[in-house]
């Protein structure tokens, strides 16, 4: 997979020098369970973790923009930043596998809003819970999760506010969601983990717009 080995130029040491990227600091994102979704909250609400297990804790988030069109081009949770990212592997979730993959193939999840996301799966459920409950309440005014939760994160009356935030379905809560735009829009889009030499997980990155390395 030339996709990883990319990765991996680009993401294996503590910091990224590529001058086609600007790096920013997202906030951090909590970790209850352990299991991690990689999606597009708004079209798919339910989509399966990751079967690695993570470390649990609060751990930065930082986005990736791509010099030239001011994009998201990766999102990364880094867990460990005093180990290298040795090794580089997709990330799979349940009934899926490397050895069905062909050639370029990629595993990864499906963007039609121009949105992703690294949430728990307990910030996933929360976040169902704040859906269900905004309808309960508001029946036919319902806007949808987005106008009523999502938005104010990224416009206010001005406009635009950022391409990315820090989002808590529940205030009196620690879990959070970590959104951001990707990319030039919609698209399929692989995330990948990145282990030190003795297999602990250092760092989770989607890819949003491959940056290539000469």
């Amino acid at each position: 997979m030339t996709h990883i080995e990319n990765i991996k130029k680009l993401f294996s040491k503590n910091f990224v020098e590529n001058p086609l990227l600007e790096t920013y600091e997202a906030g951090e994102i909590h970790i209850s369970s352990g299991f991690i979704v990689a999606s597009d909250p708004l079209i798919s609400p339910d989509h399966s973790a990751f079967t690695q297990e993570f470390p649990k804790g609060n751990f930065p988030v930082h986005v990736y923009k791509e010099t030239e069109s001011n994009c998201v081009a990766y999102a990364e949770i880094v867990f460990d930043k005093n180990k290298i990212a040795e090794n580089w592997k997709l990330a799979l979730s349940d009934g899926q596998s490397l050895k069905d993959l062909k050639g370029e193939e990629i595993y990864g999840y499906l963007v039609e809003s121009g949105m992703g996301s690294f949430m728990d799966r307990d910030a996933q459920n929360a976040l169902n819970q704040l859906e269900k409950d905004i309808f309960d309440q508001k029946g036919e005014l319902f806007q949808g999760i987005y106008d009523e939760f999502f938005h104010r994160h990224f416009f206010d009356d001005n406009g635009a506010i950022d391409q990315f935030a820090i989002l808590k379905p529940c205030d009196d809560k620690k879990e959070n969601i970590a959104a951001f735009e990707t990319g030039y829009g919609e698209g399929f889009y692989a995330t990948y983990i990145g282990y030190s030499d003795d297999n602990q997980v250092v760092k989770l990155i989607s890819e949003f717009i491959e940056i290539g390395m000469d």
